[in-house]
């Protein structure tokens, strides 16, 4: 048992938009044997982008999974999207992955949105390793990529390998555990390599590489430091085992090179995903609670202990739900009974997968550490623990990000209306970041998500993959209310409803927390002096009023609600009556507490030849844009800038136009701040 987990690896391959993940993923898939021809995401073939939306961008946008064969070893590979409107793919990836592989383009080195997931890795304890990809390109530079880690990222590489030759002269590379050269031939397709003596001019740059590797290692290590200090060689597996260690305490970050395009570099990848990044055994037993109690308890990756799983991600597929599972403990088999604990139900796993990006294998059972997919799971959403009934647990759940944008959306034909109620209830299930309500005031359908690329997305599979024809409107900013003082309000609800007395009074007091910090209720009355079903009906009607927001019906954020009393009289009292006038006084208080919209800020990073950078900046301040940082980048400037979200609809068309369509920019959510103007709706 323990012997099969020690050769599974759960890794994920992240990086920024076009550092060439995908590329990567389907040449570990050829080189494997998963794939018998190599997929090109140019030509829109990649096997891992397998949605029609990903082959007419040549980008990825879900997670793919799959799972191949390395010496022995099973490893199981997520591709995610690197594009920031699908962080969440990325985010719930992560939650459920052991090891990461990192893609960095050698030309443009550490991107703004790299920095995200290797601090959103950061936050989930992955180990890491990093692939320099792209090193056959015109400005590739091995070494100002492994600078720009050390000052953007704070983290310590030690360089496995050093490029052979670099641009259009990139043969291969230089093994530093081994003192070998490793070329590769081009009528193979790179399936095949030879190694060789290092050339006589690589050498006194490859000796003190090594030196360098070796030295980071003697530090942690001392029988290495003895080795090393008496100038006796360090065994290869020595070496091996102490960059593994390293790696897996997040000390160190293997680094290697290669062109994925040109079919370089991609076996020794594989071998370092075997030898540096954790097995499920490696990582610490997951955590989780009892459900109804305050006790925590931990589940080993092992096969006998009680089963449970984590379910990180939902697709439709050709209508039926199709459940993503991480099993971190026990045995799933086809047709097993399980629980959802998270909402306390009953579910069937009536069919088990084993996925290739979208081809699939059936399974009868799935043990600890796998990740699978499952059919028949009606209730399960993102996020969900399943396990075993007599065994409850609760894993902790999926932080999701609010949507920033939004835009009404109505079917073009009366035919149409049905179908896009659903359609859009089954991309909202599949997406934890997509969100669907009705406006009460004008009864259109308003959807909302994480940029305008996300909902396009989402509007083409609805054509797509639904048949439904949708009028889309122009993007809105999600706007949030919240309080700048303090202020103390009251609701009173007195109505006879089918000739009985529903009738209630609540006062609350309301005050601003710090930013982020998100909403608080709490009880300054004794707890006597109301029934516990009011108290909840109180509890409700607050919840519902932060929900509809006080003066523009935006959602509330950073409010803390102090409920200061009730009135109850026996038999006049009512779950109605309580839940209307805590909605009430909690309106009134936030009246008086000076009320504040919030609108979602934008970080910037614009990348912009010199002679551009005047139009540029002078845009920018124009957009109400704050300017946080310019630095050089080679030849190119790099501009950092906060800028509201409302003033950078159309801001690709525009920095098109000022810089010959040699500017490019990415943006991602920053917070949310004080809107100082009345909302604009669209920015021309």
């Amino acid at each position: 048992m323990s012997k099969r987990l020690q050769r599974v690896r759960n890794i994920g391959i992240i990086a920024h938009i076009d550092a060439g993940k995908t590329t990567v993923t389907e040449r570990i898939l050829y080189y494997t044997g998963k794939s018998y021809k190599m997929g090109e995401v140019d030509e829109g073939t990649a096997v891992m982008d397998w949605m029609p939306q990903e082959q007419e961008r040549g980008i990825t946008i879900t997670a793919a999974v799959t799972t191949c064969e390395w010496k022995g070893h099973e490893i199981h590979i997520v591709d995610t999207p690197g594009h920031v409107d699908f962080t969440i793919e990325v985010e719930r990836s992560l939650r459920v992955l052991d090891g990461a592989v990192v893609v960095f383009s050698a030309v443009e080195g550490v991107e703004p949105q790299s920095e995200t997931v290797w601090h959103q890795s950061d936050k989930y304890h992955i180990p890491r390793l990093v692939f320099v990809n792209k090193m056959d390109r015109i400005g590739a530079s091995f070494q100002a990529t492994v600078e720009m880690m050390k000052k953007k990222l704070g983290c310590r590489p030690i360089l496995l390998q050093i490029p052979w030759g670099k641009e259009g002269e990139f043969v291969g590379v230089i093994d530093l555990l081994r003192m070998r050269g490793v070329r590769w031939k081009e009528e193979t397709l790179g399936a095949t390599f030879e190694e060789v003596e290092i050339p006589q001019e690589l050498r006194p740059r490859a000796e003190k590489a090594r030196e360098e590797m070796i030295e980071l290692l003697a530090d942690r290590n001392d029988s290495i430091a003895e080795l090393y200090l008496a100038g006796e060689p360090v065994g290869e597996d020595l070496l091996r085992r102490e960059i593994r260690s390293a790696a897996l305490c997040f000390d160190l970050v293997p680094v290697l090179c290669g062109s994925a395009l040109k079919n370089k570099g991609v076996q020794p990848l594989l071998d370092a995903i075997v030898d540096y990044l954790p097995s499920p055994l490696d990582i610490p037993p997951v955590k989780g609670r009892v459900p109804g109690t305050d006790d925590w308890e931990e589940r080993p990756a092992d096969d006998k202990a009680p089963f449970s799983a984590l379910a990180f991600k939902v697709a439709m597929d050709q209508g039926r739900k199709m459940v993503f599972l991480r099993i971190y403990s026990g045995t799933l088999q086809s047709g097993q009974e399980v629980l959802n604990a998270t909402r306390g139900k009953r579910e069937k796993a009536a069919r088990l997968l084993q996925m290739h990006a979208n081809k699939r294998e059936r399974i009868e059972t799935a043990g600890a550490g796998s990740l699978v997919a499952a059919m028949g799971l009606k209730e399960t959403v993102t996020g969900d623990t399943l396990c075993d009934e007599a065994h409850p647990i609760l894993l902790e759940s999926m932080e999701f990000y609010e949507p920033v944008i939004s835009v009404a959306v109505e079917a073009r034909t009366r035919a149409d209306q049905e179908k896009l109620a659903f359609a859009l209830g089954k991309l909202a299930e599949e997406d934890p970041t997509f969100r669907v309500k009705e406006d009460p005031e004008t009864g259109q359908t308003i959807i909302s998500g994480m940029g305008e690329l996300h909902l396009e997305v989402l509007v083409e599979r609805m054509r797509e993959e639904y048949n439904v024809e949708a009028n889309v409107g122009k993007p809105q900013v999600v706007y949030r209310e919240t309080v700048q003082g303090r202020g103390i309000g009251e609701g009173r609800f007195e109505r006879e409803i089918q000739s009985t007395l529903h009738k209630a009074y609540v006062t609350i007091k309301v005050e601003p927390v710090a930013r982020g910090e998100g909403n608080r209720i709490s009880w300054e009355m004794p707890s006597e002096q109301l029934p516990e079903a009011f108290r909840q009906a109180v509890e409700q009607g607050i919840r519902e009023a932060l929900e509809g927001g006080v003066s523009r019906g935006y959602p509330v954020v950073d409010v803390h609600a102090r409920v200061m009393g009730a009135v109850f009289q026996e038999g006049q009292g009512s779950e109605l009556a309580f839940k209307v006038a805590a909605s009430m006084a909690f309106q009134n208080a936030c009246e008086a507490a000076e009320p504040l919209l919030l609108e979602p800020t934008m970080r910037l990073d614009v990348l912009v030849p010199p002679e551009f950078m005047g139009d540029v900046l002078g845009d920018l301040h124009a957009r109400g844009g704050k300017v946080e940082g310019i630095e050089q980048r080679g030849v190119i400037q790099a501009i950092t800038a906060l800028v509201p979200l409302r003033r950078t609809f159309g801001y690709s068309t525009s920095l098109r136009s000022l810089t010959q369509g040699r500017g490019t920019f990415s943006m991602q959510f920053s917070h949310y701040d004080k809107a100082f103007l009345a909302p604009i709706i669209h920015h021309q």
